[in-house]
């Protein structure tokens, strides 16, 4: 993978994070359409790849607490298990709002990077699988290719089984 300049990725938070340290990642871009059900159903689609690879960064109140958990496209958070994962008793989706203000990115475009206030994160265990994950670049239409032992170290992140896959 090759490293991209501020020009060629955008200069997204999330892309000037992964450029500060030195990281290699690839920048995907595609072209959002705003009626797709599903950004992460779209990425994969739009970049040819298996769903299991394409994670989404989803936004939890775990006992008051924002955290990040970070899980393939292909299935679901487990907000019990996340809550668990980071010693919590009860885990429910954050308000969208308040995961844009903390972030500083909007849904369908929240990164694991280069957040504007970094919150605990939690990489489902499956990202070890595979050589390269995709996660969101910052903004809708825009996914950054990266080993996963780098995404879980640039986020400060624990891993642990915190999705439920689909059959």
């Amino acid at each position: 993978m090759a490293r991209k300049s501020k020009a060629t990725t955008g200069g997204t938070p999330a892309t000037v994070a992964l450029e500060q340290d030195g990281a290699a990642f690839t920048v995907h871009a595609y072209a959002h359409d705003p009626a797709a059900a599903s950004y992460g159903g779209e990425a994969a689609e739009a970049l040819g790849t298996a769903p299991e690879r394409v994670f989404k960064t989803l936004v939890a109140d775990v006992d008051g607490a924002l955290t990040v958990a970070v899980v393939p496209v292909a299935g679901s958070l487990d907000l019990k298990a996340l809550a668990s994962a980071v010693g919590g008793k009860r885990a429910a989706m954050a308000d969208p709002a308040a995961a844009e203000r903390t972030t500083g990115y909007v849904l369908g475009g929240i990164s694991p990077l280069g957040q504007r206030k970094r919150l605990r994160t939690v990489v489902d265990v499956s990202a070890l699988t595979h050589t390269t994950v995709f996660v969101s670049a910052g903004k809708r239409g825009l996914e950054v290719e990266l080993a996963p032992q780098d995404l879980v170290r640039l986020t400060g992140a624990s891993t642990a089984p915190v999705a439920r896959i689909q059959p």
